[in-house]
């Protein structure tokens, strides 16, 4: 059988607390192709980063419980030795984190923070590190690198530093490379330079990428296909251009109706998804998205269904699936005020 270049099938990371096992990803599966982008979208704790964590190996020697396979171009991660996941993170798959001001070393320069990075795979010395490093900050538009190249990370301003980030993740050529929130907290004029510098890099490396973020409008932007999670599961999976058009499970519609339409009435109202999310620790008997779905009574009259039954993820066109009991979401599409949210 010939898998896709990453082929992450049933993950499932758990983690031991002394209030109870936190699901944070459960069951997740999905895949992607060299060259092509995968926006994974959801609230805070729908298990976005954790999962992507795991591809890059970063639970281990911690008390995660992980399982399942992540395939990447023909090798299990998860079979890996310590040894052999060290050699390929940072090489085969690397990670731009989502707060470049924490994630750099405060008391060393930039400069020797990237060229580590480089020498940690390749047996070079440090002017040859040097020299690499130079040519990767004026790749990613760090305006004099051979001057810049020596500053230290408080020397740069926020869109700055994302872009010496990405100098570090893609430094030795990454196959996978995982942006985790990289355009958070900048505003969108440096935005929309970080993402169109990401696509141009992807194109230039042929890298798979795949984008963690809360925003769908860097989604309509950069990604192929679209992953929404919530409470550790994919609940609808899809083209970007069918899910974020059509839509098809009502957690997806409430992210989408949740964002501020510039072009309409000044005093429309924000429609934000009510509650909040699940306990991970106990989470619902049924879809975990039926606390705060105002259509749950649309399936079977009562909402008995969705409270007690978790629905699977399944195609309802070619490339597109849905975790969802709700068999027409065209009623997604018309206001219903008459509707309750499922207590």
């Amino acid at each position: 059988m010939t898998r896709p270049f990453l082929s992450v099938e049933n993950l499932v990371v758990h983690f031991p607390t002394p209030d109870g096992i936190v699901r944070a990803t459960d069951g997740l599966s999905y895949s992607l192709e060299r060259g092509q982008t995968l926006g994974i979208v959801g609230e805070s704790g729908s298990g976005k980063s954790v999962s992507s964590s795991a591809i890059l190996g970063l639970h281990r020697g911690t008390s995660a419980r992980v399982s399942g396979q992540i395939w990447l171009d023909g090798v299990d991660l998860l079979q890996l030795s310590d040894e052999e996941m060290r050699k390929r993170r940072g090489h085969d798959v690397a990670m731009i984190f989502q707060d470049p001001l924490s994630s750099l070393h405060p008391y060393y320069r930039v400069g020797d923070q990237i060229g580590e990075a480089y020498r940690a795979h390749h047996n070079v010395s440090k002017r040859a590190a040097r020299i690499r490093t130079i040519e990767m900050l004026a790749r990613v538009g760090i305006p004099q690198p051979d001057r810049r190249v020596d500053d230290y990370p408080h020397q740069f301003s926020g869109g700055m530093r994302q872009r010496v980030m990405i100098a570090m993740a893609l430094i030795n050529d990454p196959t996978l490379l995982i942006a985790d929130e990289p355009t958070t907290a900048l505003d969108v004029t440096v935005q929309a330079q970080i993402l169109d510098l990401l696509q141009d890099l992807q194109r230039e490396f042929q890298t798979a990428l795949i984008m963690i973020t809360h925003d769908l409008g860097v989604i309509a932007e950069v990604a192929d296909d679209v992953l929404v999670m919530y409470a550790g599961r994919a609940v609808e999976h899809g083209s970007g251009r069918d899910l974020l058009t059509k839509p098809s499970m009502p957690y997806t519609w409430g992210l989408i109706q949740s964002i501020p339409d510039v072009s309409g009435p000044v005093d429309k109202p924000l429609r934000p998804i009510p509650g909040s999310p699940p306990s991970l620790v106990n989470p619902p008997k049924g879809c975990a998205f039926f606390p705060r779905c105002p259509y749950a009574k649309l399936v079977d009259g009562t909402g008995d269904r969705c409270a007690n039954e978790m629905p699977e993820l399944l195609p309802i066109t070619p490339g597109h699936l849905k975790r969802c009991h709700l068999e027409d979401p065209e009623v997604m599409y018309e206001d219903a005020p008459e509707l309750e949210v499922a207590r």
